[in-house]
This record gives structure tokens, sequence and C-alpha cells, in this order.
């Protein structure tokens, strides 16, 4: 592994489905020259099947989403250049695994091998320099899925965004392993303030002087 010092900067989005995570990471990565690594969502095959069914495909949907972010984040920091992740490998365990099971879309045991492995898989990789928190109410966040057009997120609820959005919440409230940094996107708007991106893309370019 290189040094610490000689290691490009690992910035991460987190967030709730719809809040914006992929158009601020696209922001971001071409205003300051880093690599996006975007969330696998378009070829997963499990997705649409898992809106119609949760029950069913739960435990699938979320151990592939383990495997291809394990993958990707292996791939990330094997690079020179500084990266961001839209949406961190925690979050599968931390929030939506998590939320299925409190639901009871997903069982004890499943959920309980689940968070052994994700467990395991997370000891070996590199935690980000910095987390991006995203946020936004429920009713904002059914707004902007709708907006989007994605055929297979049209029956998501906002009780079920509620729910992933407390789980989110209490995850930042415990102690982790990153740096966090809250951002509400009803009062920071990165999709129609420019000067919003500018700031926070330079905030970040001095992070990485820094790091």
């Amino acid at each position: 592994m290189k040094p610490a010092a000689d290691r490009p900067f690992f910035l991460a989005i987190a967030g709730n489905i719809g809040v914006g995570k992929s158009h601020l990471t696209s922001g971001l990565a071409e205003m300051l020259g880093w690599e996006a690594y975007y969330e696998p969502v378009i070829h997963n095959p499990y997705l649409e099947d898992f809106y119609a069914d949760m029950r069913r495909w739960a435990f699938h949907l979320q151990i592939y989403f383990l495997s291809e972010r394990f993958k990707a984040q292996k791939r990330m920091s094997a690079g020179t250049r500084s990266f961001i992740q839209d949406r961190t490998i925690y979050e599968d365990a931390e929030v939506f695994a998590r939320v299925l099971h409190e639901q009871g879309d997903m069982t004890r045991v499943d959920f309980e091998n689940y968070k052994a492995l994700f467990d395991q898989i997370v000891d070996l990789l590199r935690p980000p320099d910095l987390v991006l928190y995203l946020k936004a109410r429920p009713e904002t966040l059914v707004g902007r899925i709708r907006a989007r057009g994605r055929e297979c997120e049209s029956t998501i609820a906002a009780e079920y965004l509620a729910r992933l959005e407390g789980a989110y919440g209490r995850w930042m409230e415990r102690p982790g392993r990153f740096a966090v940094r809250v951002i509400d996107t009803e009062t920071v708007d990165f999709v129609n303030d420019r000067g919003a991106l500018e700031k926070l893309a330079a905030e970040l370019k001095e992070m990485e002087r820094l790091a």
C-alpha cells in the first residue's frame, strides 16, 4: 500500500435515493479533475424485481451491491488520481440492509450473515478521507425520484424513504472511521447554484492539498 502522504484523496457521497448524489459527483469530478465512480444501478440484475417484491429479493440485492462496491473500491484505491464514490459500501449495511431487516423484508439469519460478511470485507478497504452526507425530506425525495423517471423506482413510497432517512440519521450519530460533513440539499442547491458547487470544490481542493 502506498504511504498515506502519497495516496489520492478519497471523497464519498452518501445519501438517500434521489437526494442528488450522482449530480454532485459528476459536477465535482468535472471541476476538480478527479475520477468518478458511480453506483451500479443501471446494470443491476435484481433492482426491478426487488422493488416489485422486496422480501423475495432483498438479500440477493444487498449481496450484489456489496460485491460490486467491494470490487469498485479496490479499483479506486489502486489509482493515482483523487476520486469520488457515489454511495459508499457502508450505507449498504448501516442503512439499506438494516432497514430491510427492521421492516421484515430480510430475515434475522440473512441479515446476520450479510453483516458478518460486510464486517470482514470493510476491514480490507481504505475508508474515505471525507464523506459528504446529503439529506432531504422524504417528500422532496419522492418528487426528485419521479422527475428522473426511472421505471423501476416508480413504486418507491415516502414511508420507505423516511425509514431510510431515519437509519441515515442514526448512522451519522454513531462514531465512525471517517470524517462526515452533512449538507441539507433543501437549502444548498448544487443543481441550480453553480456558486455553491464552486465553493465546495475549492474547499475540497484545499483538503486534497493538505492531506
